[in-house]
């Protein structure tokens, strides 16, 4: 099971800034513009901040009480088995506190379970990224290209951005993760 949320383990660490200087990004994507529309998540959340390392620890937290608890069993009104990590309620950017969500789309928020917490995730204009490969490594090589892009960075709405772990992300050297990351239109 923590080979599930590994890679979330390591963009953290990378957040916050011990090994960002010593990787290269030469990575696999694609990137496009496109707009979301409105979708719903359920699921567990941490409030966090990158400082000092303190999310590689939170969501590593996160994400093994979601496969622990079997919280994807106990999210009602799916629409799909793919799972998502939503990061939002930036209260600045990607540097400072911001509440990160491990769960499901639903088709609604209208039972959400004690302990969980619902979000809408608004209609709204997103740049897609595809990481492939080896994965946690790919991921990570797609989020310091993010956080490295200045021209992206002066872009970004920091309101709910959001990876998807579908079936493809465990297909070894040939597996897949797209990174939606929110823009000002």
């Amino acid at each position: 099971m923590k080979n599930r949320y590994s890679i979330l383990i390591l963009v953290f660490i990378i957040l916050s800034g011990s090994a960002q200087s010593q990787i290269q990004t030469n990575i696999s994507k694609t990137m496009d513009d496109q707009i979301i529309q409105q979708f719903y998540v359920i699921g567990i959340s941490t409030r966090t901040t990158n400082a000092n390392g303190q999310a590689a620890k939170d969501i590593e937290a996160l994400w093994g009480r979601f496969w622990n608890e079997e919280i994807q069993k106990q999210i009602p009104n799916k629409v799909g088995d793919e799972f998502y990590a939503v990061y939002t309620d930036y209260e600045t950017d990607f540097t400072g506190p911001y509440t990160t969500i491990i769960g499901l789309p639903v088709s609604s928020l209208e039972s959400i379970p004690e302990g969980f917490v619902g979000l809408t995730i608004e209609t709204a204009s997103y740049k897609k990224f595809v990481s492939k490969g080896k994965m946690p490594e790919a991921v990570f090589n797609t989020w310091l290209e993010i956080w490295g892009d200045q021209t992206l960075h002066s872009k970004r709405a920091y309101k709910a951005d959001f990876t998807i772990h579908g079936k493809k992300y465990f297909d070894g050297d040939n597996a897949e993760v797209e990174t939606f990351i929110s823009v000002k239109e």
